[in-house]
Parts: structure tokens; C-alpha cells; sequence
């Protein structure tokens, strides 16, 4: 019988998991099947039992169930601890699920190995302070920037953040009108929701220079407003989060099976389809 993992969302019909893990099974020759599960809003916990009850060994947890899964968890890792979200979580034997949030891991390995920015440092601009930035900022942290400015349409979120990873590194947190005087940015992330309705996230135009990297966590089948918006200003590259995807799903696959797959074919397939 083939290993079972899944991944857990609302909605849960566009994931790109099954196809990823698929991937990585076929390399490795491994015996697994990986779905898709609709979880109702109201009732993650329920799926996660029949899921577990029928042999799941582990599954990928997505949005708007991240936070939810953490409070489920009865063991988390340091870095799932720290996030506050649980995006990858192992079945163990006796029944008890471990929570892990392997964001961030994912968005570093893309950033430095796969496009070959460098962190440590740089002076970086993350916009947004939601669930998706929190799981990312210790990660980057531990690249040493020499700044990282969390930067956030309410001030007062993106400034608890900063003062949450303190420990961390060098981090400041502020509203996205604090910026007006900053100077551009060695790399900019935008992790704020704001190119899923098709817009730009209210930053100066400062920010971004003719050095300036900038990297959306979201991705599509075209170039998102954001990306486009960078260009158009003059930054030097643009990329978007289609790599992070792959590479958090890789580390996923690390921690369930101790394999790590090789993710630049994956990657590459997935820019096709």
C-alpha cells in the first residue's frame, strides 16, 4: 500500500502539491500517493482525524488552516514554534501529530541558491505582516541581512512583528508611509495579499533602485501587478513565488521521508504546464 499524504486547504482545487510530490516520489522511486482534501472551514480537526484514522503519514497544510494546525500540534519544531503556523505536519506512530513550518527554509533556498540573491548583508524590504511573513522572518534572519524593515498598511502589526524576532537580527517594523524616506532597497518581498486582488500594495517608488531585487510570494501564470509594478520602476530583476513553493515542498518532503529532492526540474516542469 502506498505511503498516504495530502494537503489540507479552502479552496484546495488549485494546488500544485500533488504534482510537486509526485515528482519527487519519481526521482527517489518511492511508493507514495499524495491528494488533495477540501477541509470545511469549520471543521479542519474532523478531516485531519479521518484523514489519520485511514493511515495519512503526513500532509501540507494551506490556507486558512495554518494557525489551526499549529494549535492541533501536539509536538512543533523551533521554527513552527516561532511562526506561529504549521504548514507541514508528520504523523508519528503513536498517533500524535508534529507540527513544522518549512516557509521560510523554502523562500531562502529560492532567494540564495536557486536565483542567487544574497542575503547576508543587504538592506531588505518585506511587505506584510500576516501569517505568510511571520513564518519567513526567522530564516531570513539567520542569513544576516544588515537590515530587514517589515513594512505593513497597519503600523502597528508590522511593529510587533519587529519586536516579536528582535532576537533574531536586525529588524525594524513601521507603516508602509514610513517609507517615503527610505532609500531603495537591496531586495524587496512582497508577502502581503495584495496581488491576489490585483494590486499594488501602497509603497513610494523610492524604495525601489536600479540594484533592487524584487520577489513576490505569490506567483501565476503571468507576471503579477506587483513584479510588473518593480519592473516598470526601474528594479534590476524580478521573480516570482513559484520556486518558494517548490522548495518549501521539498523541504516538507526532507522531513517526512529524509530524502532531499532535486527541485530545479520540478521547478522547471511546473513553468510549463
Amino acid at each position: 500500500m502506498s505511503d498516504m499524504y495530502a494537503v489540507f486547504g479552502n479552496p484546495v482545487a488549485h494546488s500544485k502539491s500533488p504534482q510537486i510530490h509526485g515528482m519527487f516520489a519519481d526521482q527517489f522511486g518511492d511508493d507514495i500517493s499524495y491528494e488533495r482534501i477540501l477541509a470545511p472551514v469549520n471543521d479542519f480537526p474532523g478531516s485531519v482525524r479521518t484523514f489519520v484514522r485511514h493511515g495519512g503519514r503526513g500532509f501540507n497544510v494551506t490556507v486558512p488552516f495554518k494557525e489551526e494546525a499549529w494549535r492541533m500540534a501536539r509536538r512543533r519544531t523551533a521554527r513552527a514554534e516561532k511562526a506561529g503556523a504549521v504548514n507541514t505536519v508528520t504523523v508519528e506512530e503513536d498517533g500524535w501529530l508534529t507540527g513544522d513550518n518549512t516557509d521560510g527554509v523554502g523562500l531562502v533556498r529560492d532567494l540564495t541558491h536557486n536565483l542567487g540573491w544574497p542575503l547576508r548583508g543587504q538592506r531588505v524590504l518585506v511587505i506584510g505582516a500576516g501569517g505568510a511573513v511571520r513564518g519567513v522572518l526567522t530564516p531570513m534572519l539567520a542569513e544576516q541581512p544588515k537590515l530587514l524593515v517589515v513594512a505593513n498598511r497597519t503600523a502597528d502589526k508590522a511593529a510587533r512583528l519587529a519586536e516579536l524576532f528582535a532576537g533574531d537580527g536586525a529588524i525594524s517594523g513601521g507603516g508602509l508611509d514610513a517609507l517615503v524616506d527610505e532609500h531603495p532597497f537591496d531586495v524587496v518581498i512582497n508577502g502581503s495579499s495584495a496581488s491576489l486582488g490585483g494590486e499594488v500594495p501602497k509603497i513610494p517608488a523610492g524604495v525601489i533602485g536600479a540594484q533592487t531585487r524584487c520577489y513576490d510570494m505569490m506567483y501565476g501564470r503571468s507576471e503579477t501587478v506587483f513584479l510588473r509594478w518593480a519592473r516598470e520602476r526601474g528594479a534590476a530583476v524580478c521573480a516570482d513565488g513559484l520556486g518558494m513553493l517548490v522548495e518549501q515542498a521539498a523541504e516538507a518532503y526532507f522531513v517526512w521521508r529524509g530524502k532531499r529532492p532535486d527541485t530545479a526540474p520540478v521547478i522547471a516542469a511546473l513553468r510549463t504546464l
